[in-house]
């Protein structure tokens, strides 16, 4: 049986990927529970998603702290509530590189397009705007650099000729709901090693026997 881990959740805005963690928990997809979610704007709507599941949320203010004590902050209170894991779920900020060095391998994040391409806040607009035929999503390790960490899982989503940016998105964010707690769930279950920039997946059940996957998106191994 696998334990429970406590997971922290950082966030600046809406909160969907937030939530698509707390419904797997309450589902028992993931042996996992968000315990605390941090965010960096006091009006997140992140915020209010974990008030109304009863889960403490803190807006840790960043103005006038340096990069060095924002993260402190972070740290006291993941600490203080023995989080496991903590999640970047649309946090707009880099971490310091002693944060890094203490959190690594225990720090992952959600980005919506296929790393190393198009990175930044705008990946779902940047691949359209770019012609690509395929975008998608990644969880990765985070680092000390913008969506640059080692790869965990990606899926691939195909790019329709009538797409917006705001279609396209829609059905990356789809996606990125089901392998953000899958890999919260594979960290669970002690699967995830990392070597350099290669994460490997040790061998285990797969999610595509037992759940249900979207068409048309390619999933990868491990998922």
């Amino acid at each position: 049986m696998v334990k429970r881990i406590r997971v922290g959740v950082l966030a600046s805005g809406r909160g969907t990927d937030l939530q698509s963690i707390i419904d797997a928990s309450i589902d028992n997809l993931i042996d996992a529970d968000v315990v605390v979610v941090m965010s960096d704007t006091e009006d997140a709507y992140a915020l209010e998603r974990a008030k109304k599941h009863d889960i403490l949320a803190y807006f840790i203010d960043p103005t006038d702290k340096t990069p060095e004590e924002f993260d402190d902050d972070i740290d006291t209170i993941a600490t203080e509530h023995h989080c496991d894991l903590l999640v970047g779920a649309g946090f707009m900020r880099i971490l310091t590189n002693d944060f890094v060095k203490q959190w690594y391998g225990k720090l992952i994040n959600i980005h919506p397009s296929l790393l190393p391409s198009f990175k930044g806040v705008q990946g779902q607009g940047d691949a359209l705007a770019y012609g690509v035929k395929i975008a998608g999503c990644t969880t990765h390790f985070m680092d000390n650099k913008m969506d640059h960490g080692p790869i965990i899982l990606q899926a691939a989503v195909q790019v329709l000729e009538d797409d917006t940016e705001e279609r396209l998105s829609s059905r990356i964010l789809k996606v990125e709901h089901q392998i953000l707690p899958r890999t919260i769930q594979l960290f669970a279950e002690n699967r995830l090693s990392i070597k350099g920039r290669r994460v490997h997946i040790n061998p285990g059940a797969s999610w595509k026997d037992t759940h249900k996957l979207i068409p048309h998106v390619l999933y990868p191994h491990g998922f």
